[in-house]
This record gives structure tokens, C-alpha cells and sequence, in this order.
């Protein structure tokens, strides 16, 4: 019984990560979109006019969206970037793995 109350407790604190990855996922997808959109415009729109292209307000929106998804990425893959410890050792892990097949 109390095996059963495990794995449901696992399963929906699972859940609840697939969930902010996902909406984490979401987030970028939406940056990309409109800030693509954005630049789009700012380049189109100005032509050959590299002083107004390259002020500050017009990568204004990107900059402080990009900040506020760096936070977003932090809050749900701080403690598992992709450079962790654990990534290391199953690099190194790999990586030895590969020597040892290629001898």
C-alpha cells in the first residue's frame, strides 16, 4: 500500500516537471516568434539605415524578455543545467566508453 502512495506521489511531482518544462518550452517558442517578428520589422522597416537600426530601443523588447527568460530557465533547470555534476560524470563515462570500443 504504502508502495502504491510512492509512485503516485512520483508520478504527480513528475508530472508537475513535465509541466513547467513544458512551460518552459513554451516561453522560448513565443520569445522566438515574436522578437523574430520584431526584428523583422526593425530591419524592413528602417531599410539601410544602420544608426536607427542599431538603437537600443528597438532590441529593447528582446533584451528584457530575454532576461526574464533566463530567469525562467533558471527557476526549472538551475540545479540540472546541462553542466551539472551529473552531466560531467556521464560525459567522462561516455567518453571512456568510446575509448575503450575504439581500442
Amino acid at each position: 500500500m504504502e508502495r502504491d502512495h510512492f509512485e503516485e506521489d512520483s508520478y504527480l511531482e513528475a508530472k508537475k516537471r513535465v509541466k513547467k518544462i513544458k512551460g518552459f518550452y513554451w516561453h522560448l517558442f513565443w520569445y522566438i516568434v515574436v522578437n523574430g517578428y520584431l526584428l523583422v520589422n526593425v530591419l524592413f522597416g528602417l531599410g539601410n539605415d544602420l544608426d536607427a537600426v542599431f538603437q537600443f530601443h528597438n532590441f529593447s523588447t528582446p533584451f528584457y524578455w530575454g532576461i526574464g527568460l533566463a530567469f525562467h530557465w533558471f527557476g526549472v533547470f538551475g540545479k540540472r543545467s546541462i553542466f551539472s555534476k551529473e552531466w560531467e560524470e556521464r560525459k567522462i563515462k561516455e567518453l571512456m566508453d568510446k575509448d575503450t570500443r575504439d581500442d
